[in-house]
């Protein structure tokens, strides 16, 4: 598995509601970030420490707003945008100057609109999809649901952060380890996926 990309959130909005819909916006990426990327930024401390290049879209940041700071990601660049889909020219740019570029690692908002355009494009083009389901969300659990399903059904992988983050490590002996292991000890707070799944098993099938 190789590089990972972020995807950002996902809707437009008139001018008269585009305070309240950036106020949605940022309860979503901290509720995302609390869930699958974890309160102490563990998503990205993974992904440098085990160099993984990262790349973060923001959907019509001036007014939406920009990426909560609490995500840790003050040091990496931002790629505005209104295209759902993160895969537009700037970002092309981006990911075609990483070599032997086979995998993607998804995570954001809004799963349905965002995540699913990327993830789509990126089959498309040939790549493995792994879609960290708890680090993903929207608005609507149904529209969450419903995109995690279809993603699967199109080929995407759906995982979760924790499940991701120890494939990517791979050992125990790993030099990395011990640093990860005390991202991860913590059982990171309910998604909400599990709901939604009464008395089966969370297949997204």
């Amino acid at each position: 598995m190789s590089p990972g990309v972020g995807a950002g959130c996902a809707f437009q909005v008139s001018a008269e509601n585009r305070t309240e819909k950036a106020r949605t916006i940022r309860q979503l990426q901290l509720q995302t970030l609390a869930t699958g990327w974890r309160p102490n930024r563990g998503g990205l401390m993974v992904a440098q420490l085990l160099e993984i290049p990262v790349v973060v879209t923001e959907q019509y940041p001036q007014g939406l707003g920009p990426t909560v700071p609490e995500l840790g990601a003050e040091g990496v660049r931002k790629f505005p945008k209104t295209c759902f889909s993160m895969l537009v020219p700037e970002v092309e740019q981006e990911l075609g100057s990483l070599p032997h570029l086979r995998s993607v690692l998804l995570c954001g908002i809004e799963t349905q609109a965002c995540i699913m355009s990327t993830a789509l494009d990126a089959l498309e083009r040939g790549l493995d999809v792994h879609v960290v389901a708890d680090a993903c969300s929207s608005r609507s659990q149904v529209d969450r649901l419903a995109a995690l399903s279809r993603l699967r059904q199109s080929g995407a992988f759906i995982t979760t952060s924790e499940g991701l983050i120890l494939q990517l490590v791979r050992d125990a002996a790993h030099p990395c380890f011990r640093q990860i292991q005390k991202l991860i000890k913590d059982p990171a707070p309910d998604s909400g996926l599990l709901s939604l799944f009464p008395g089966q098993s969370p297949g997204f099938s």
